[in-house]
């Protein structure tokens, strides 16, 4: 038998946790805990029916009880602050309280306690939800799809600067990219209350720009209109389908509130074009990066004062520091570290080259404390933007900040739910987070986890080959290490804090000693 719930599976004979067709990587302790409460739903469990049912009755602080409910959360993508599966009830103890299925080995369903049968839906945020998928591309020339992708990118990025909205991430809306799709069903995946659809055409000089607002939950079109106009004006195009789609959401919000989301990038649309052909080739591949950081390259030459261009032309310095193919760290490390800067002071209230040009900074130049203000004040412009919540994440492994880091990657997988490289990302820093917090059986955990969605990420596979050094497997630990070693040749432990710069010797001590135990050279 198993148990269903959003769009996951619980199988307490096999002792694992799906999400989808993935397993979600849990410690044994946190495992129990979730069957447990599940099997209990229908009451409220108390700390001491915790204590003797997971701990056999052993004496067991409030805090670490707390840990394991919060790493329980997270392992369903559930928070202390939402808690829409798991509750706490204060003085009385916690339940369960998402709806669950009871699936036989048969796929028969046995028991249902509420929810949708063919998939469960996430539950909605406490402020207005919306999803922007991808916009269909008109234009007779299919190598435009690239422009349209970022007509999508950019009024989701306006959209999610209203605080009161919950904004889903674009690499998330755009797993439905080429299909048809339900919107109900979208609603429910997504866990969105709102999905806006539309298309683009651009011919010669002029733009169309269409769009549709749905309500998920009842399948009513809330708003539908189409905008035109000469190339030059795209960016107020942009800003009427955003303002369109916020006053059907909420017809009352003042004027001014609108347009101070209003943002435009560059008055130079030849330099914003090679942004948008820039993000459409950045990939975690060498070829890729490195075509990808000439075109911003080519953005930054056309228009000097273009932020988001340098920020994405130093994470592609990042990434080709994190994959080993550096020709020469020092004068790229210091290109980089330019790059960056001018990408947060040019930038002060785009968040995208904030948080970009922020961890270019811890990661590259080690200055943590430049990095997260740069990172706080990203978030505080833009509390949707997913990929700025995962950086933090990262930069608070390096600062040595493990919960906050935890809590930080809880957040970005919400706001990015259905985005694989997100998964591998995070449950990167995750499974440091666990290593800096000595939790070694839940970051070896996170490892296996990010490892599996893709191995070819240099730092979940020396995260993996530590935690199983620590763990007592030897065997698992060098071969983990060996994958490490086909990736980048040139990994040392002399050169091992290029790798990870964390801030504290300790934490770095630890890591390094761990990894010469998996066998990395001196």
């Amino acid at each position: 038998m198993r148990y269903l719930f959003e769009d996951y599976a619980l199988d307490p004979d096999r002792r694992e946790l799906y999400r989808g067709a993935n397993v979600v990587p849990v410690a044994p302790q946190v495992f129990d805990l979730l069957d447990y409460l599940i099997r209990n739903r229908e009451r409220v469990v108390s700390k001491d029916d915790l204590i003797n049912a997971i701990w056999n009755g052993r004496s067991v602080s409030d805090a670490a009880l707390t840990t394991r409910l919060n790493v329980a959360r997270s392992a369903v993508s559930d928070t202390g602050e939402e808690q829409r599966l798991i509750k706490t009830l204060p003085r009385k103890g916690f339940r369960f309280i998402g709806p669950v299925r009871e699936e036989g080995r048969d796929g028969r369903v046995l028991a249902d306690s509420g929810g949708e049968p063919e998939k469960p839906a996430l539950a909605l945020p406490d402020k207005p939800s919306i999803a922007v998928l991808p916009f269909a591309n008109l234009s007779s020339d299919p190598e435009q799809e690239y422009f349209a992708d970022g007509v999508v990118e950019d009024i989701t990025m306006a959209l999610s600067l209203f605080r009161w909205l919950f904004v889903i991430a674009r690499n998330s809306s755009f797993t439905y990219k080429g299909r048809a799709v339900d919107v109900k069903q979208v609603g429910r995946e997504l866990g969105v209350r709102y999905v806006l659809e539309g298309s683009v055409r651009k011919a010669g000089n002029r733009i169309r720009i269409a769009g549709q607002l749905i309500d998920a939950e009842t399948g009513a079109h809330l708003w539908a209109d189409r905008f035109e106009g000469p190339i030059e004006d795209m960016f107020d195009l942009q800003d009427d389908v955003t303002s369109s789609v916020v006053g059907a959401i909420a017809p009352k919000l003042q004027h001014e509130e609108i347009k101070r989301a209003r943002r435009k990038p560059t008055e130079n649309l030849d330099a914003y074009d090679y942004y948008l052909r820039g993000l459409a080739k950045a990939r975690w591949t060498k070829g890729a990066n490195s075509e990808a950081l000439q075109l911003f390259y080519k953005a930054i030459e056309l228009d000097p004062h273009l932020a988001c261009a340098y920020g994405m032309a130093a994470w592609c310095h990042v990434r080709r520091k994190a994959l080993g193919c550096m020709n020469d760290q020092a004068l790229e490390s210091a290109e980089a570290t330019r790059l960056a800067r001018k990408a947060v002071d040019l930038g002060a209230d785009d968040p995208f080259a904030l948080c970009m040009g922020g961890y270019a900074l811890a990661f590259l130049a080690h200055e943590f404390d430049d990095a997260a203000a740069f990172m706080d004040r990203a978030l505080a412009v833009n509390p949707n933007l997913a990929r700025a919540w995962m950086l933090s994440a990262w930069l608070r492994v390096w600062r040595g900040e493990p919960d906050l880091a935890l809590e930080h990657a809880a957040h970005a997988m919400r706001l990015s739910p259905r985005d694989p490289s997100m998964y591998y990302t995070t449950y990167g820093a995750m499974a440091y987070a666990h290593f800096l917090a000595s939790r070694y059986d839940l970051a070896l955990a996170c490892a296996e986890q990010a490892v599996r969605d893709n191995p070819g990420f240099l730092l979940s596979t020396c995260i993996s080959a530590a935690s199983n050094a620590i763990a007592g497997r030897r065997e698992q630990a060098q071969r983990a290490m060996s994958r490490a070693l086909e990736f980048n040749p040139d990994l040392h432990l002399s050169n091992l804090r290029d790798l990870a710069p964390f801030r504290r010797m300790e934490d770095f001590a630890i890591f390094a000693r761990a990894l010469r135990d998996a066998g990395l050279p001196e």
